[in-house]
């Protein structure tokens, strides 16, 4: 049994609240886990995780970035960017004392993880990519530009739990009606007895400017820059964003990378099952050791 996660609240440089989510630890010298959660995705996605590795004494933070979960919306939707997320990561981590840290990013959350590396490298000792690598592939980007923000409309969980069936079964095919029923209640809160997505629906702006027809710049100078340090990948064997070609050369170019394929899961894995948070567990001790050495 693991006490109950706290809420903490972080202001940011300009002022908007941060919510986090802190699973306390033994304070036994253990590296912190710090949870940077997809584009549209909230703390509620880590808790499989954070539970498991804060029965071991491990301190995790899970972080929801401004206009999801439990942060404020920010009245400016231009600022759902990359470049000003990075900071509120950076405030984060200097309100809370968690660095170094192992980082367990998903989606955009290892986008974030790779531009902390280049920026400020002395903050990471691990790196977990959650289907997320240097190159990024156009037919899932077009995918979650189509459902952000245009989720369909439900009155319940349970129809929600259907709604989200139909649009990502076929990432997912073998999650049960108790799986997706979970899922919905991490995906829409409550609100005046309605059901609304657990985030500003504004932030579908953040995609305005995706292309299909114009080439991305790849990440590859950001991947380098976690070079010194641990990292595994973890690829959903249905993902539409990360490709099989793209973990191989990941391999190629980095000394220390291990990776992990989800069977019948797309992106991004949930990384809500016992052998896969062990999995993740045993990597991060192998970056305790890393680090103590």
């Amino acid at each position: 049994m693991t006490d109950a996660p706290i809420s903490r609240f972080v202001t940011a440089a300009d002022g908007i609240k941060l919510h986090v989510r802190e699973y306390a630890g033994r304070g036994n010298g253990a590296l912190p886990v710090v949870c940077l959660p997809g584009l549209a995705r909230t703390t509620l996605d880590f808790e499989p995780l954070a539970e498991a590795l804060a029965a071991e004494g491990r301190r995790v933070i899970a972080l929801d970035y401004r206009g999801r979960g439990r942060s404020d919306y920010d009245p400016d939707p231009a600022k759902y960017s990359l470049p000003v997320e990075l900071g509120d990561v950076i405030a984060v981590l200097a309100a809370l004392a968690c660095e170094p840290a192992v980082f367990v990013g998903t989606s955009r959350g290892g986008i974030l993880t790779m531009l902390l590396a280049a920026l400020r490298p002395s903050a990471i000792a691990g790196a977990v990519l959650n289907d997320i690598g240097p190159v990024l592939e156009i037919e899932g980007l077009v995918r979650i530009k189509g459902y952000v923000g245009k989720l369909p409309k439900a009155a319940t969980f349970e129809e929600a739990a259907i709604n989200l069936e139909r649009l990502f079964g076929a990432q997912f095919t073998r999650l049960t009606p108790e799986d997706w029923l979970r899922y919905a209640r991490r995906t829409f809160a409550e609100q005046n007895g309605l059901l609304v997505p657990n985030y500003d629906l504004a932030l579908a702006r953040a995609l305005e400017d995706f292309d299909p027809a114009k080439p991305l710049p790849d990440l590859w100078p950001q991947f380098e820059a976690l070079g010194p340090v641990p990292v595994m990948t973890i690829r959903g064997a249905n993902s539409d964003l990360l490709s099989a070609a793209t973990v191989a050369e990941m391999g190629k170019q980095h000394p220390d990378l291990q990776a992990l394929v989800i069977p019948d899961q797309g992106h991004a894995p949930l990384l809500a099952e016992a052998d896969v948070t062990a999995r993740i567990a045993a990597f991060i001790e192998r970056c305790d050791a890393r680090h103590q050495g």
